[in-house]
């Protein structure tokens, strides 16, 4: 940012628990693709395509690792309203710290944040979605998407998190994420409890899930 420059802040706001409503006095935020439902004032919208605002090494990046991100630009003046296939919106405040999304869980940010892909190996097995996931970084807000209210679970070392990848939706924090396969002798026998596949989260932080899975469950 130049001298004498300053940063107007878009405040983001519930409407009901599936609209998020973003005021914005001149600044600029980044939404998924055609989520914009109604909006008063004076609004520009530019469509930033596969890369998500990342130029043409995130786009290639997301193109090699099968996780893709269309968004949209908002600039304007006035109250903008978002909305996506009926699903529950949750406001997670940045503070420096980084949120790992799944791009498909992803309504909008502040245009103060930093995206980029995140590539997680294994990870993809469980959700389908490729090998990386979306990471967003900086100081602002991100609007989450969940299947039902999102519920954010608190991890410490003492207490280790085990997630169904299906229900999984972002997490934040100091987290180790591992793929846990569940192949013994009691998934075998049918005595298992059907989740083959796990994500298992290590550290400090919080993982955000949905009371609803995505797909079938997947085992290995």
């Amino acid at each position: 940012m130049r001298p004498g420059m300053f940063w107007t802040v878009a405040r983001f706001r519930l409407n009901g628990s599936k609209m998020l409503a973003v005021e914005l006095a001149g600044d600029t935020i980044r939404a998924l693709n055609g989520s914009m439902v109604a909006y008063d004032g004076q609004m520009t919208f530019k469509r930033q395509g596969i890369s998500g605002g990342e130029g043409l090494r995130g786009a290639l990046k997301r193109r090699i690792a099968g996780e893709s991100m269309t968004l949209m630009e908002i600039t304007g003046q006035g109250t903008v309203y978002l909305a996506s296939e009926a699903t529950e919106v949750t406001l997670v405040p940045l503070n420096g710290e980084t949120l790992f999304v799944e791009s498909e869980s992803l309504l909008a940010l502040d245009g103060r944040l930093q995206t980029g892909v995140q590539f997680v190996g294994l990870r993809g097995m469980g959700t389908g979605q490729g090998l990386a996931t979306t990471k967003v970084e900086g100081h602002g807000t991100v609007a989450i998407l969940s299947d039902g209210p999102a519920i954010a679970l608190e991890v410490t070392p003492q207490t280790p998190l085990s997630v169904d990848p299906h229900a999984y939706v972002a997490h934040s924090g100091r987290l180790r994420q591992d793929v846990v396969t569940d192949v013994n002798w009691r998934t075998v026998l049918g005595q298992g409890s059907g989740e083959s596949v796990q994500f298992r989260y290590q550290g400090h932080g919080v993982v955000y899930v949905q009371p609803a899975e995505r797909g079938g469950i997947l085992e290995i």
